[in-house]
């Protein structure tokens, strides 16, 4: 269900008929709109366009909170004195808590329209902790607690998908996160499954979780580019812009025929084409804000496109010239212990870890300035 707030000052609302977001959420009810930001101006100005929920990710927050220093540098200030023996890491993190609660509010209207479907804020657990399952669990448990429609993303790893499964079992909503592939997004779709099972057979209670798969299709986009400039190959002009649309159209369509509980969620984007060719499924998609201006900015059309497919040349001819498309796109592609040495993966990996060194470093530079 989209949501038009009417709160919001006159320069935030979007005129009707000229939003072409706004229009695909009305006519393509089941296509949800997040925002890929926690920011609370921007998420404000996408809820105008219809957005109901968003995702963050430790490079979004760290962008949110350094953008707005007249902001934050008072508030880490603060928590760094009501916490005198913490360290950089956990004031930066009780920041992005903060960040994220307050992005959260803005959300509570679509959340209850939804029955908890939608109205969802995603905060990420700590990329430090990839290696440990249950320090994953402990943490995704706690940032469940932080706000009711709070979503906790954990990554399409062999220890993220055992942490997946036991934080859905204790009651979490899960968006999967550092996903790429066809391969991955049905390993965390079935481990949401085992953890919902799990949940019956105890007694547990039924509820919406509202739990999303993503797959960050740029990324995989970014990462073909990569081994392709790397490894000399030529591919046809434009072919590999639709590299990760074509994943996501093969993994929404496994996810129908199954039936999965968990919806998939489509990141990173890289192009209009992660927009017009997703819109009439039943999926979320995240644009930046940035993006959905442009989006609007250029009257894109709104039509049903998820269930036309890739042209058969284009698949063909990536298949061919790059394994590593092809690893992305079978389902078989990869084995689960696999995932971790992805090259997406590893390369979204580190950046997020080199996000969490960089807001250390600001809080560092906050509480010892220097002289």
């Amino acid at each position: 269900m989209s949501l038009l707030r009417t709160d919001l000052p006159d320069a935030q609302l979007p005129d009707p008929d000229a939003t072409t977001l706004l229009r695909g959420t009305r006519e393509f009810p089941g296509t949800a709109l997040w925002n890929d930001s926690a920011d609370p101006q921007e998420l404000s100005s996408s809820i105008g366009f219809g957005a109901v929920g968003a995702t963050c990710n430790p490079v979004i927050a760290y962008s949110a909170i350094s953008k707005q220093l007249n902001v934050w540098a008072p508030r880490i200030a603060g928590i760094a004195r009501e916490h005198p023996t913490w360290g950089e890491s956990e004031i930066g993190w009780r920041a992005v808590e903060q960040l994220s609660t307050e992005a959260a509010t803005l959300l509570e209207p679509a959340f209850s329209d939804s029955g908890g479907r939608n109205g969802r804020l995603s905060i990420q657990t700590d990329p430090r902790l990839h290696r440990d399952a249950e320090a994953l669990v402990e943490q995704a448990v706690h940032f469940s607690q932080l706000a009711e429609n709070i979503i906790v993303k954990l990554p399409a790893t062999a220890v993220g998908l055992e942490a997946i499964e036991e934080a859905t079992y204790r009651g979490v909503s899960v968006n999967v996160t550092v996903s790429f592939t066809v391969a991955q997004a049905l390993a965390a779709a079935e481990a949401i499954e085992r953890g919902l099972e799990r949940r019956a057979a105890d007694g547990l209670p039924e509820r919406e979780f509202g739990s999303v798969v993503t797959i960050m299709g740029g990324r995989l986009d970014d990462w073909l580019k990569q081994v392709a400039d790397r490894e000399r190959i030529l591919v046809s002009p434009g072919y590999l812009d639709w590299a990760g649309i074509a994943v996501l159209k093969r993994a929404y369509r496994i996810f129908q025929e199954r039936g999965y509980r968990a919806r998939l969620l489509a990141a990173a984007f890289r192009s209009a084409l992660q927009w017009s060719e997703l819109l009439g499924g039943d999926l979320v998609i995240s644009p930046p804000f940035d993006w959905q201006l442009r989006i609007n900015e250029n009257q894109l059309p709104v039509e049903s496109r998820i269930d036309l497919p890739v042209d058969e040349r284009i698949v063909a001819s990536l298949a061919e010239k790059l394994p590593e498309f092809r690893r992305a796109y079978e389902t078989d592609g990869m084995a689960v212990d696999e995932f971790q040495d992805f090259g997406a993966t590893r390369v979204t990996l580190r950046q997020f870890l080199e996000a969490d060194a960089k807001l250390d470093a600001l809080v560092r530079d906050i509480l010892v300035p220097a002289p």
